[in-house]
């Protein structure tokens, strides 16, 4: 039975039995039970992992992280939230472990190995890649992308951007009126369609080793315009500035940016002497026999070491000239010229080149309109060349004659690892016998390419 006490808790009393009614009050004890809802029993944390939570709480205000001891830095960085400023984080944590979380929790598909192991360099890289891919020309202050300079300028080493959007229109309707026709095909429109320039971000980036490019714009949707997809003259001047300023740029690639002839030698002008380009790309562009005459001059003023020109609009005096620097240079190793225009003129030309040259190991002709002529000349080259390691005559017509013809050219040479001849109309026996010999010749360079097929950069 309980009774009531003073302090308003309950207590216990024990029943009294008859017997035990002459007993005195010391022979029994009182029991009291107390209720306390909050009663824990986890421990009371100690004054360290207070401390740590607090810094954790506070660390955008006051980050205090390098004044801590390793261990305590270490459960620091595992307890704080990805969300934080980036010019908080950006100079203060190194962790890689943090910049992984970051990552993750950020983007579905992170391959680590595209930014040489580093956690790090991949936040910054596509952090700075989103930003110049949103970026809208009179819209968007231009200063989220130079106040991210100081933040990512130790951490980027490679930029690809694949889309870079025009200024937006403030009014269509009164825009065409007051643009005739005429204007518009002399290109005065082009003055509103200028998109980001580059130039005063990459000069600032001290480790800039590859620029990717492609000027238009991805899933517009229902609202395609042609000029969404237009790289201007004005662009062009001001890549080509900043490129030529960008001193540690290595691989330059232009692609699938309507880049013409014009354009081609206002970039070649500018990267003429450039001291550290070994590899351009300005494949899937509108390059003709003029622009093609102009990357000429560029290969033997430059050190390229990979070239590549697919999908263009080269003929044969283009063709000619890349001949021409080709006999001359001993740094390209790898030529691109697939989906162009050749024919046996153009064909014929290269091949003359590489009777001399001794630097080229790939060659990629395919889908040139190639035919006899070229075959019977490359049959010499083949005898005689000693350099080349892979030829690609894909999609031409050689003609079971041309096939021969290499075949014979192929019974002495012991370099030539990969020949591609699908398409090409040699016939089966002869595409069979010829990769018989490239095989037997890829057998006995094993020990030197370490077990592995030659890897063909184009």
């Amino acid at each position: 039975m309980q009774q009531p006490v003073a302090d308003g808790r309950s207590t216990a009393v024990p029943w009294m039995y008859p017997s035990q009614s002459n007993r005195t009050a010391d022979s029994y004890s009182v029991h009291r039970i107390i209720e306390d809802p909050e009663w824990s029993l986890v421990t009371v944390p100690h004054l360290t992992e207070l401390c740590l939570q607090h810094i954790v709480q506070n660390f955008e205000k006051n980050p205090i992280l390098d004044r801590l001891l390793p261990e305590h830095q270490k459960k620091v960085l595992d307890r704080l939230p990805t969300g934080l400023p980036l010019a908080v984080t950006a100079n203060i944590i190194n962790d890689e472990d943090y910049w992984k979380r970051c990552c993750m929790e950020r983007w579905q598909v992170c391959d680590i190995d595209n930014y040489g192991g580093s956690w790090k360099r991949m936040f910054f890289e596509r952090h700075l890649e989103n930003t110049l891919k949103c970026f809208i020309p009179n819209s968007t202050d231009p200063k989220q992308v130079l106040e991210l300079i100081p933040l990512c300028k130790d951490y980027v080493w490679k930029l690809e951007v694949d889309q870079f959007l025009p200024p937006v229109k403030v009014d269509q309707n009164e825009e065409e009126d007051d643009l005739s026709d005429t204007a518009s095909d002399m290109g005065l429109s082009e003055v509103t369609m200028n998109h980001y320039d580059l130039g005063l971000l990459i000069t600032a980036l001290p480790h800039l080793e590859e620029l990717h490019l492609t000027y238009n714009v991805k899933d517009c949707g229902m609202n395609f315009e042609w000029n969404l997809f237009n790289f201007t003259y004005q662009d062009c001047c001001n890549l080509a500035i900043a490129v030529r300023m960008c001193h540690s740029l290595k691989v330059f690639k232009l692609t699938r940016s309507q880049v013409d002839d014009d354009k081609t030698r206002l970039l070649v002008r500018n990267l003429l002497d450039h001291p550290s380009l070994v590899e351009l790309n300005l494949s899937h562009n509108l390059i003709g026999d003029k622009g093609a005459q102009a990357i000429g001059k560029l290969i033997n003023h430059s050190r390229l070491e990979i070239l590549d020109l697919c999908n263009n609009q080269i003929g044969h005096l283009g063709a000619q000239a890349l001949a021409q620097a080709l006999a001359e240079n001993s740094t390209l190793t790898s030529l691109n010229l697939r989906l162009n225009c050749l024919e046996d003129e153009g064909g014929e030309a290269i091949g003359h080149a590489l009777l001399t040259n001794t630097t080229l190991k790939f060659i990629h002709l395919g889908s040139n309109n190639l035919s006899e002529p070229t075959a019977t000349l490359f049959s010499q080259v083949l005898s005689q060349n000693n350099t080349l390691m892979s030829i690609n005559f894909t999609c031409n017509h050689l003609g079971l004659d041309g096939g021969k013809q290499l075949l014979e050219g192929l019974a002495d040479n012991k370099t030539l690892t990969e020949f591609d001849l699908r398409l090409a109309e040699v016939g089966q026996e002869t595409e069979y016998l010829i990769h018989q010999i490239v095989w037997a010749n890829w057998e006995a360079a094993r020990p030197e390419s370490l077990q592995h097929p030659p890897t063909n950069p184009l």
